[in-house]
């Protein structure tokens, strides 16, 4: 396509806050860009949740972005990615990139592929749906079926981290605990399928060992961004604006968020972003996720 310049804004979504892993990644590699964020944070965590309902808290949130006038979307949640990214694919008119797919690329080529892709010998670690999705392995074994791929959900995770627990020895044990059988699987990569890994990445490489390189799925994801908006010639000229919107306004926001995105945060507004209360849903909306999202609403007051 000709190079042009697109000023509208990045949407990025996540469950939580752990997406802020990979806003951190755009602020890198496109500074010039806008970023608006979304973290679901009323309805955290989705990694216990079923498909359905991920996939319709995913279609509200796009939705909302959308509203806001984005000119890209990328789904910084791994659990969305793997239930709702095909939706959002089908039903956006704007070009949406989920984690899975630029963290397998990543992974072949980080060392995945050591002994040749055929017999690479590959390890995820993430949330229950993320795992019980299986679509790491799918996408895995799409590229080299006879692929290795050992996964193992690691649900404790994300509460110790957002605990601010990241040097706690219970974080140490929990850990020990959830990689031993992937210690043992003798990988070449290691990829971390939940945005809220990175930040005990130190911990996670220490007890894989020197000869498993781990692969951040969310900043692999952002890089996949960058390099789709340059072919498309979507990207900026400078003057970036950002803004954060929650669904809740949690009371350690400040602490957590700064951990995740590594800086100072942008302004910050919490949203009602559904229109209809999924208590006055249709059964036929509240099944296929079809509800009418989000109109922007935003409520006056501004996260602490």
């Amino acid at each position: 396509m000709p190079a042009t310049h697109d000023a509208r804004p990045i949407g990025v979504f996540d469950s939580g806050l752990g997406g802020l892993t990979a806003v951190r990644e755009l602020f890198r590699v496109l500074p010039e860009e806008s970023v608006l964020y979304f973290g679901d944070t009323a309805r955290v965590p989705y990694g216990t949740k079923s498909k359905d309902t991920v996939t319709r808290f995913s279609l509200e949130i796009a939705r909302f972005l959308v509203r806001q006038d984005i000119k890209c979307l990328l789904v910084a949640c791994n659990t969305a990615s793997s239930y709702a990214l095909d939706t959002l694919s089908r039903r956006l008119d704007i070009p949406v990139v989920g984690v899975i797919e630029p963290a397998v690329r990543a992974a072949f080529a980080a060392g995945g592929g050591a002994r040749g892709r055929g017999s690479a010998r590959i390890g995820v670690i993430g949330t229950l749906a993320t795992v019980g999705s299986e679509s790491y392995p799918h996408a895995i074994h799409a590229i080299a079926p006879g692929a290795h791929v050992i996964s193992r959900a690691c649900p404790l995770f994300v509460p110790l981290i957002e605990e601010g627990w990241i040097g706690h020895p219970v974080l140490r044990a929990v850990a020990e605990e959830y990689l031993g059988d992937v210690r043992a699987a003798q990988l070449e990569s290691l990829i971390l399928g939940c945005t809220h890994y990175p930040l005990i990445a130190p911990l996670v490489a220490e007890l894989m060992g020197p000869g498993v390189k781990l692969v951040d799925s969310g900043a692999e994801a952002a890089r996949a961004l960058a390099t789709l908006l340059g072919e498309r010639g979507q990207l900026a000229a400078g003057g970036p604006r950002h803004h954060f919107f929650l669904s809740d306004e949690r009371l350690d926001f400040n602490r957590v968020a700064r951990a995740f995105l590594g800086r100072e945060l942008p302004p910050t507004t919490i949203v009602d972003q559904t229109d209809l209360p999924w208590f006055e849903r249709s059964p036929d909306h509240a099944a296929t996720g079809t509800a009418e999202p989000a109109r922007g609403r935003a409520a006056a007051k501004e996260a602490p």
